[in-house]
């Protein structure tokens, strides 16, 4: 359920709305980016008759939002999010580019790629610590020393940096590194986890689970932001389908679908979603051109030899290419890059 105030609502008129709402057991979660206050609240709204709200002084409209995700939805809030990251921003005008190597194999090897990519100018680096793997006898990442190194390139290069948490364990310790942390899409529906990336403040990448429907990608955000964290981004980052020539399906009609559906910033992931080299500067383009609101990209200064996702991972100058292409599109839909 959505109250509406009045533009000159007084602040009295504001909390005795609000004492009432909190008497009858609600969660509050209140909009930003508008003239108007706009509560979110959240309960059993069901059983509460809307009039009783809406005669109450103050109150413009109460409406009753039929989507399952009630914070994420764009009734609750029609302004598009922006989230920044670091000097980065996710929504609105800008495109957001975060890039780096599917993993952090060594202090060097971070910093090198760091350094490299940062004179394309973007200002996110990501490299994963923790790597949930198929085979148990892959490379599992290096961990909290992982961390360590990834906060050194970006310190080095002024880039903020972004890396994958698997358990609401691993969430405090990353914290002392990364500026946003990622949630994989095999653990999109790991509840305890996003319950717990609620109660922190700091912006959250959340993936589209490789079997999941965009409204259960909703859903998992709205555990989140029911926590109060609504610094999150959505990423589309290929599901698994019929066909098996590339590693997923990328599926990039969904960048158009969630805008309209929700005010929470649209990333993809061309890396994970089709799985080859070859094919990711095309989806890429595809996805800057559909209004994605930004990518993140696998980039390594030799993929043959990397630890893991080789397979997927752009070379440095390929990426440097590409978002010289991707400036040229970005400018065609009146975005900037």
């Amino acid at each position: 359920m959505i109250v509406v105030f009045n533009e000159n609502a007084t602040p009295v008129q504001i909390q005795k709305v609000t004492e009432k709402l909190l008497d009858k057991g609600f969660d509050l979660h209140r909009s930003t980016g508008t003239s108007q206050v706009v509560f979110g609240v959240v309960g059993d709204t069901l059983a509460v008759d809307t009039r009783d709200f809406e005669v109450l002084e103050g109150v413009h409209e109460v409406i009753r939002i039929s989507e399952p995700y009630k914070l994420a939805s764009r009734s609750f809030k029609k302004e598009d999010t922006i989230v920044k990251v670091g000097k980065a921003t996710f929504g609105g005008k800008k495109v957001g580019m975060i890039a780096g190597p599917c993993s952090i194999e060594s202090r060097d090897q971070i910093k090198k790629i760091a350094k490299m990519i940062k004179k394309t100018g973007t200002k996110v680096l990501r490299g994963g610590a923790y790597k949930p793997r198929t085979s148990p006898y892959a490379f599992q990442g290096m961990g909290e020393e992982g961390l360590k190194y990834l906060r050194e390139a970006g310190d080095m290069n002024d880039m903020a940096v972004v890396s994958e948490v698997m358990d609401r364990m691993d969430i405090i310790p990353a914290l002392k590194y990364v500026d946003m942390i990622q949630v994989g899409a095999r653990n999109m529906q790991n509840f305890a986890l996003l319950k717990e990336l609620g109660k922190i403040n700091i912006p959250i990448l959340l993936k589209r689970g490789m079997s999941a429907t965009l409204q259960e990608l909703l859903m998992a955000a709205e555990y989140i932001m029911a926590g109060g964290n609504h610094q999150i981004i959505l990423c589309e980052r290929g599901i698994r389908t019929f066909e098996n020539y590339t590693r997923n399906t990328l599926d990039i009609s969904a960048v158009p679908v969630l805008q309209k559906l929700t005010h929470l910033p649209v990333i993809t992931d061309p890396s994970h979603g089709v799985g080859i080299r070859d094919k990711v500067a095309p989806m890429a383009r595809a996805s800057i051109a559909a209004g994605a609101d930004g990518l993140i990209l696998e980039v390594h200064y030799d993929p043959e030899k990397a630890f893991s996702d080789g397979a997927q991972t752009l070379y440095v100058n390929q990426y440097e290419q590409l978002v010289k292409e991707l400036k040229i599109i970005a400018s065609a839909v009146n975005r900037t890059l």
